[in-house]
């Protein structure tokens, strides 16, 4: 397969050269420890960006585990089809490789943003074992964990010691991101629990596995037929458990994951309108256009000329 017909994944060296690109005088955090790790002040952040910018507000799908850590304000974050809006004293993670925008941040938020590999935690742990540890890195996890003020005050220190150590450059010590970035997570496990949703009911359960397995094979399997098979329940009773759940149809959600992904590869590749077109399982052009114009009123060459300010 040609390189243009790669599904495009921005790694971390790539979101600093984003910032680079979209900031007025980005020059604090740019060391080579940004290929494994990198945290910042939203504060500061804000005061160098002109939010949102291009690249926060487009579908994007990147290589890192990310958090983001609201002290002060709101934001609007999704991730996959799920858009989360959230306060103060309220972190939001972000899996590797799951489609994500950042929608809205007030002015005069505060908190802190960090990303951070994997392979930075696996020296002393496998990805498993973390996951089942601390599981709101989980793919299909919530993504929400909300903390009291007591958690604050003691979760607030660690964060800024990962911050002066990011700041040392090359002479930042990994063993001591590994130590702290474990600790923030051990802060956070005992408010996992009370930052769920307040629903166990079987169709909203089949309803979350029917998006997680969206999410997942959206490119190979694209009939909710096919993900009925694969929960082995009948597509009569995956429609009726996700309009229970949702209100909309399992076929209606399915579209709403191709539209995504449209939109993802229309900003963030160089794939042609045909090729995206066959990716989302439309063999011809004509159908997709068709398809997109009615989701979003704009043709798909429309979109991927179109700023989303």
């Amino acid at each position: 397969m040609k390189e243009s017909s790669h599904i495009p994944i921005i790694d971390a060296n790539q979101l600093i050269t984003n910032l680079h690109k979209e900031s007025k005088s980005f020059i604090a955090f740019t060391t080579k420890v940004h290929s494994n790790f990198h945290i910042n002040r939203i504060e500061d952040y804000m005061k160098i960006v002109d939010f949102p910018t291009q690249s926060d507000i487009v579908p994007r799908r990147i290589s890192v585990y990310s958090f983001f850590f609201l002290t002060k304000g709101r934001s609007i974050r999704s991730k996959g089809l799920d858009s989360y809006d959230f306060g103060e004293n309220t972190f939001f993670f972000l899996p590797a490789y799951q489609i994500t925008t950042h929608q809205e941040i007030c002015f005069g938020s505060e908190g802190y943003y960090c990303h951070f590999d994997m392979e930075l935690l696996n020296v002393d742990y496998k990805t498993k074992d973390l996951i089942n540890e601390f599981t709101f890195l989980e793919f299909n996890a919530n993504p929400i964990v909300m903390i009291d003020e007591e958690a604050k005050i003691r979760i607030i220190p660690l964060l800024e010691r990962l911050i002066q150590e990011y700041k040392a450059g090359e002479n930042c010590r990994f063993d001591i991101l590994r130590m702290y970035l474990i600790t923030v997570f051990t802060e956070l496990k005992i408010f996992v629990g009370s930052s769920k949703p307040n629903i166990s009911n079987s169709a909203f359960l089949i309803t979350e596995q029917y998006k997680k397995y969206l999410s997942q094979y959206i490119y190979e399997k694209q009939k909710t037929t096919d993900y009925a098979e694969m929960m082995a329940i009948s597509p009569n009773h995956l429609n009726k458990c996700v309009k229970m759940t949702l209100g909309k149809s399992a076929h209606d959600l399915l579209k709403e994951m191709l539209l995504l992904e449209a939109k993802f590869l229309l900003k963030q590749s160089d794939l042609n309108i045909s090729e995206i077109a066959y990716k989302i399982g439309r063999n011809e052009i004509s159908d997709f256009g068709r398809f997109f114009k009615a989701q979003t009123g704009m043709t798909p060459s429309e979109y991927r000329l179109t700023k989303l300010m």
